[in-house]
């Protein structure tokens, strides 16, 4: 082990012009790397940045205790998966497609090329793919034969699922567990980004950001049309990064979709699927995405909380807590879903206390999976007339959105009418504040201004007319918005 005289000597020999790269230190953890540019390559811009990326790809061992990322693998035991299975996913591709390069089948199934390859030769001597043609770099183009056929048509009948190569739920628990939000905390500025297209009051800030670092839910009730939904959606950005998460599943056969495209936001690297190499150094079959926000209305029903199979494809769907994982899960219109709020609230019980959930398994299995989401219960009815003492004590924060101050509301006018294209007018909304609101009785509400502003937008457009704010116009907008209300 070097000592720490012999690394200044080493430090001192590389300013004199040594071209070594890397040496070793000891510190409080352990042996750290370390990584010194050759003097051979500076001034070269290529070469810098090349180097620059293959030590990020090496990365420290410090790094990789801290947060998670999934380097490529290099073999298929790394992998947790076996011949057996990578052939399962290329026969059902190439049964539909009939034929494609070696490049092409590893893309499809997110199995590294150097991985695939061989596997492909070997099913080649077994006469389930044969050489239709050669192709760029050394590949060739696969085609499946009958006896190929045969096979893949009994794969796609246990299963007719050929996309990524599933990941193992040991991986998923451990990738689970470094992106836990339940360690992060949101501070005051964290909160102030991520609600800068809100128009929030202190005394809410000062509710959200305890029960936001609780990691473990609030109820957001009031009236209707104040922003619960639109706070619920953005608290997940005060954790403010991304996380991986497997494409899919891999559980004692059954395979689970857990990347969704209608509830993830992918996040896109430079290099991903930009050239023939990747240089990103990442195991294709997870994804990054934004940390998700999932949003589950008075349409939500119990199937959507279990992994569902469809009975034609046998392909398994991931519940909603589980896309939810690392983020943000809503239940909004609380109370106004079509299954009994009881059986709701028994179906959250010991996942909000223990913060872990069992699924059961088309096979019969059931598994422990994280519960790790903020979860929010977003209503305009009184929590207390809906749930128990013993569910309320499991959700510690009841936070009431109130109406809007009428500071508060006339200032949701400034904010909104420019973004309409509106050319705003005080004294006009003075005149609604005072006709339309106080002479009549009639509450404030977060979402009325950008309603009413609507309204006056369209009616300028349909007459032709400037796009300004009027009392007129406000006469228009107040008799269509509240004529049934």
């Amino acid at each position: 082990m070097t000592s720490p005289d012999t690394l200044s000597d080493a430090e001192q020999d590389q300013s004199a012009g040594s071209t070594e790269t890397v040496y070793m230190e000891a510190g409080r953890g352990g042996i750290v790397r370390k990584e010194v540019t050759p003097d051979v390559i500076r001034g070269n811009s290529h070469l810098e940045a090349l180097f620059a990326r293959v030590n990020s790809l090496l990365g420290s061992a410090s790094a990789a205790d801290k947060e998670f990322f999934p380097h490529v693998p290099e073999t298929l035991e790394q992998m947790g998966l076996n011949a057996d299975d990578v052939q399962r996913l290329v026969l059902k591709f190439l049964l539909q497609k009939g034929s494609a390069t070696g490049r092409e089948i590893s893309q499809q199934i997110k199995i590294p090329f150097g991985i695939t390859f061989p596997l492909l030769k070997d099913w080649k001597n077994e006469q389930l793919v044969t050489y239709r043609s050669a192709g760029e770099m050394g590949d060739y183009v696969f085609a499946i034969t009958e006896s190929g056929r045969d096979r893949g048509r009994k794969f796609q009948e246990e299963c007719s699922y050929y996309g990524a190569a599933p990941v193992g739920l040991p991986e998923y628990l451990k990738a689970m567990e470094l992106q836990s939000i339940a360690g992060l905390e949101a501070t005051e500025a964290d909160l102030q980004e991520a609600f800068s297209d809100l128009l929030i009051s202190e005394e809410m800030f000062e509710k959200l950001g305890p029960a936001i670092n609780s990691g473990r839910g609030m109820f957001l009730f009031g009236e209707p049309g104040n922003g619960k939904t639109s706070i619920a959606e953005r608290i997940t950005r005060c954790f403010g990064d991304d996380v991986w998460i497997p494409r899919a599943l891999g559980i004692d056969g059954d395979i689970i979709r857990l990347f969704d495209p209608g509830v993830h936001d992918e996040v896109r690297s430079e290099t991903s699927g930009s050239s023939l190499f990747d240089l990103s150094g990442v195991d294709p079959r997870w994804i990054k995405i934004r940390r998700p926000t999932i949003v589950a209305g008075g349409e939500l029903t119990m199937n959507e909380l279990e992994v569902t199979q469809n009975p034609v494809t046998k392909i398994c769907e991931a519940p909603l807590q589980l896309k939810s994982n690392c983020g943000t899960l809503v239940i909004d219109d609380f109370g106004r879903q079509t299954m009994p709020v009881d059986v709701l609230l028994n179906r959250w019980i010991v996942p909000l206390e223990k913060r872990y959930d069992f699924l059961n398994l088309p096979s019969g299995k059931k598994i422990q999976v994280p519960f790790d989401q903020l979860i929010i219960f977003s209503t305009n009815l009184e929590p207390k007339d809906l749930v128990d003492g013993a569910f309320l004590r499991r959700i510690p924060y009841k936070i009431n959105v109130p109406n809007p101050s009428r500071e508060h509301f006339r200032q949701l006018f400034n904010i909104m009418g420019p973004k309409l294209g509106l050319i705003m007018d005080d004294a006009a909304v003075e005149y609604l504040i005072e006709k339309h609101y106080i002479e009549a009785g009639r509450p404030f509400r977060n979402c009325q201004p950008r309603d009413l502003l609507l309204q006056i937008k369209n009616y300028c457009a349909y007459r032709g007319i400037p796009r300004r704010v009027t009392p007129e116009g406000f006469d228009f907008a107040v008799e269509n918005y509240f004529s049934m209300m």
